[in-house]
């Protein structure tokens, strides 16, 4: 066979197998995740929180402090605040870290800490933080500060290009950290016009659950730089601050899709006996989620409601998507409802008035099968009814979707939805 002949065979056997795989992507089957009932467990019993311990792979750790921190204006001051005061170390990953006046002050913070000495290590995603280049960060790197870029465009990295970090994480002296789902953009800290600012929620953590955080860091740091990170500068040993008992869930995809983060869900999701509250930007749940959110409303009585986006959302087409997903769910006496002043992108879900977890996790295909993502779950009541008193306010503020709404939709709201269908494994 001529040379020409064998490169054209290799390049049609080349695209065969790439079309094969976007196919798997896009239409493969999807992981199940069953529950086996077993005898009523009490969500504040010993066993409850061992078995979670043991699904999720965390410890948990008594004894912290965690302060809910609701919207840009709050907790971007309080992390400023808290690198300002930075002795040892800072480390920050982040999915989105986009110019603009927020990424402004954290780099003019960073790098006079980075000057002073401490050690300044970043985390980006070079996806969702694409637009910053390596120029952006110039003087702090000059200033001794370190940047790496999780699964950077080179050709070894492509057939991982699908998993990006999701986490948003910031860990400071390795004894105070930052926790949520909001990166670092304008768009959380000022409104313009038609696009009023981002309602979203962080959380500050203090007490040796603060040790857990550095450790998710620490993985992708090695990841992204080929450095482990040790020594006391990074974990010092901490002190207890507060009351709190919590775990630090880092979740990655295994080769079979699943995650730390999904089973730590669909398992509170089939233990309630009371209420779920979800708080959820992107809510794209699976067959199996929908499934377990049915038979808790429809076997044990539990009250569960769902905040997702309205009209503002930076993504039509997974909104129209998720919308698709409406009707099983009202139909088994799940209430959804849409919150209508802003974009909503708190990440939340409150089980119970006991259990919370909240962090960088999505309702949808992509946290749960393709991210790199990480949450604290708290088994704390006075956390929970806080969390709860937040989900009251933001439902004032919501529309709730009826049955009767979703089958009057329109047509073209249809086609869009049928559209995303065919993406939604990606969403």
């Amino acid at each position: 066979m001529e040379g020409p002949s064998v490169l054209l065979v290799l390049a049609l056997a080349a695209a065969a197998v790439q079309g094969f795989l976007l196919f798997l992507a896009l239409f493969g089957p999807t992981h199940r995740y069953k529950i086996t009932r077993s005898p009523k467990i009490q969500l504040d019993s010993p066993e409850f929180v061992q078995a979670i311990e043991i699904l999720a792979d965390a410890r948990v750790y008594k004894g912290n402090r965690v302060e809910v921190l609701d919207d840009g204006p709050v907790f971007y001051e309080a992390e400023l605040e808290a690198i300002r005061q930075a002795r040892r170390s800072v480390n920050l990953e982040a999915y989105i870290f986009q110019k603009g006046e927020v990424t402004r002050r954290f780099l003019a913070a960073l790098t006079e800490r980075a000057r002073a000495g401490v050690k300044v290590n970043l985390v980006l995603d070079s996806v969702g933080s694409f637009a910053s280049w390596n120029s952006y960060f110039r003087d702090l790197r000059a200033a001794g500060g370190r940047l790496a870029w999780y699964h950077d465009f080179r050709w070894h990295s492509w057939p991982r290009y699908n998993n990006r970090t999701h986490r948003e994480l910031i860990v400071i002296d390795g004894s105070i950290g930052f926790i949520g789902g909001a990166g670092f953009a304008d768009n959380w800290l000022k409104g313009r016009r038609q696009r009023p600012r981002w309602r979203d929620t962080m959380f500050g953590v203090e007490g040796p659950a603060v040790a857990g955080m550095q450790a998710t860091f620490a993985e992708n740091w090695l990841e992204a730089s080929g450095e482990i990170l040790f020594g006391k500068e990074y974990f010092p040993l901490c002190e207890p601050r507060g009351e709190t008992a919590a775990m630090i869930v880092n979740s990655s995809p295994s080769a079979g899709a699943s995650t730390r983060a999904r089973m730590l869900f669909q398992t509170l999701l089939a233990s309630a006996q009371r209420e779920i509250l979800i708080t959820t930007p992107y809510f794209l749940p699976d067959s199996s989620a929908r499934a377990e959110m049915v038979r808790a409303v429809r076997e044990r009585g539990v009250d569960l409601r769902v905040i997702a986006p309205g009209r503002h959302n930076d993504h039509l087409l997974t909104r129209r998507s998720s919308r698709r997903l409406y009707g099983e769910l009202l139909r088994g006496g799940v209430r959804i409802y849409e919150y209508r002043p802003s974009m909503i992108h708190t990440k939340s879900m409150v089980v119970d008035g006991l259990w919370s977890v909240v962090g960088s996790t999505n309702f949808d295909h992509r946290s749960f099968g393709l991210n790199d993502e990480v949450n604290l779950a708290a088994d704390d009541a006075a956390l929970a009814g806080r969390l709860k008193e937040d989900f009251e306010r933001d439902l004032a503020r919501c529309r709730e979707i009826t049955l009767r709404q979703w089958i009057r939709r329109s047509l073209w709201e249809r086609l869009h939805e049928w559209l995303g269908w065919t993406l939604e494994r990606q969403q």
